[in-house]
C-alpha cells in the first residue's frame, strides 16, 4: 500500500472505532456521545491545579485518536484552552471536523446575573478559540459574589442567562449541574427551555435513582461523574467502600473478560447515563472507551446497586447555609477552600 492509502486506513479504522460508542437523542434534537472525557485536575492549596507542559492538550490528542469525542471541562478546571488547542490540531489535520467533537462546559456560580452569563460565555469562547461550545451547563444552583460571599441570585435568573446564549447560537444545548430533584422539576417548570442535561455524581456508592429515573422520565439526559467512585484513590486517601478486587465485580468482569473499572462504566450505561470517567494514560483511555461490546444483565446491574450507601464524594458543606444549596447539611462543613479572606 502508498501512504495515502495507509493513512486513509488508519483514519477509516478509527472512524469504526468511534462508531461503536452510541449517541443519546437529545430533548432540543441534537445527540450527544454515550461517553465524555473527564479533565478535571482537582485542587491544591493555590486552588484549581493548572495544567503544566501540554499535558491536558496531549492527552485530549490521544483520546481523539482512540475514539473519544466528547469532553468534558468546566471554566473552573482550567482546562479549556488546551482542549481547544487539541481540537482545533485535530481539525486541521482533517483526523476530525469541528462538528464531530462534542464539548460541554460549565458557567461558574460568580458569573450567575443574566447579563453575566454571556460575558463568561465569551470568555469560555475565547480560551477555547471556538465559535461554539456544544453544551452549556449551570456547574451548581449556587450563585456567588466576584468575592466568593454569598449572591442573592436565583437560578431561574441564571438560567434565562444560559437561554439567551441558545437563542444567540453560542451554545448548541444547555442544561444543569449538581441540581436536586426539587430545583430541577422547578427549572422545568418555569423555564422557557427544558435543560437537555442533567450532570450530577453517581457510582456505585450513590445509584440517584429517584433523580435519574425523573430526570429521565422528562427527557433529560443524565450524566454521572466520578463514576468509579470507591475504586479509586481520592485526595490520596483510600476510602472505604468497593474496590478494584471486589468479588462481586470480579466474577461479573471475568465473565464478560473485561476489567471491574469497564464493569462499572457499563453499569453507568446500562442505565442510560453518560459516564465522565478522566485519565491522563493512555493505557486507561483506550481501556474506559472500550465498553460498547457487553452488556449487564439485570440482575448484575442489581448487585452493583446494592453497594448504594448513598455515598458522596463532592461536598461542598462549606456552601450549605446557602439559600440553593442542593444536598442534605452535615454537622462539620469542611473549610472553603474557595475563600478570598
Amino acid at each position: 500500500m502508498d501512504v495515502a492509502t495507509n493513512c486513509l486506513l488508519l483514519f477509516t479504522l478509527m472512524n469504526l472505532c468511534f462508531a461503536n460508542v452510541p449517541k443519546y437523542q437529545l430533548n432540543d434534537g441534537r445527540r450527544i456521545p454515550a461517553l465524555a472525557l473527564g479533565t478535571y485536575l482537582g485542587y491544591d492549596k493555590n486552588g484549581a491545579v493548572i495544567p503544566q507542559n501540554n499535558l491536558v492538550r496531549d492527552v485530549i490528542l490521544q483520546a481523539i485518536d482512540v475514539g473519544y469525542r466528547h469532553f468534558d471541562t468546566a471554566t473552573i478546571y482550567n482546562t479549556e484552552e488546551e482542549i481547544g488547542q487539541a481540537v482545533r490540531i485535530k481539525v486541521a489535520e482533517g483526523a476530525v471536523k469541528r462538528e464531530d467533537i462534542f464539548i460541554t462546559t460549565k458557567l461558574w456560580n460568580t458569573h450567575h446575573r443574566r447579563e453575566d452569563v454571556l460575558k463568561a460565555l465569551r470568555e469560555s469562547l475565547s480560551k477555547f478559540e471556538l465559535n461554539y461550545i456544544d453544551l452549556y451547563l449551570m456547574h451548581w444552583p449556587i450563585g456567588l459574589s466576584e468575592d466568593y460571599s454569598y449572591s442573592d441570585v436565583d437560578y431561574l435568573e441564571t438560567w434565562r442567562g444560559l437561554e439567551d446564549a441558545q437563542k444567540l447560537g453560542l451554545v448548541k444545548s444547555i442544561g444543569v449541574s449538581n441540581f436536586n430533584k426539587q430545583q430541577l422539576e422547578r427549572l422545568i417548570k418555569e423555564g422557557r427551555v427544558k435543560p437537555a442535561v442533567l450532570q450530577i455524581e453517581i457510582h456505585p456508592q450513590i445509584i440517584q435513582t429517584e433523580l435519574v429515573s425523573y430526570a429521565q422520565s422528562q427527557g433529560v439526559v443524565v450524566m454521572g461523574y466520578s463514576p468509579f467512585g470507591s475504586l479509586v484513590m481520592r485526595y490520596g486517601i483510600d476510602f472505604p467502600g468497593p474496590k478494584i478486587d471486589n468479588p462481586t465485580l470480579l466474577e461479573i468482569a471475568t465473565k464478560y473478560s473485561k476489567t471491574t473499572p469497564q464493569v462499572v462504566l457499563r453499569w453507568l450505561v446500562d442505565r442510560n447515563i453518560i459516564p465522565i470517567p478522566k485519565t491522563v494514560k493512555y493505557s486507561r483511555l483506550k481501556e474506559n472507551i472500550n465498553i460498547f461490546d457487553f452488556e449487564l444483565t439485570k440482575e448484575e446491574i442489581q448487585k452493583i446497586n446494592e453497594f448504594d450507601d448513598e455515598t458522596r464524594y463532592t461536598i461542598p458543606s462549606f456552601w450549605q447555609s446557602h439559600r440553593y444549596y442542593p444536598f442534605e447539611k452535615v454537622d462539620n462543613p469542611i473549610p472553603n477552600p474557595f475563600s478570598r479572606s
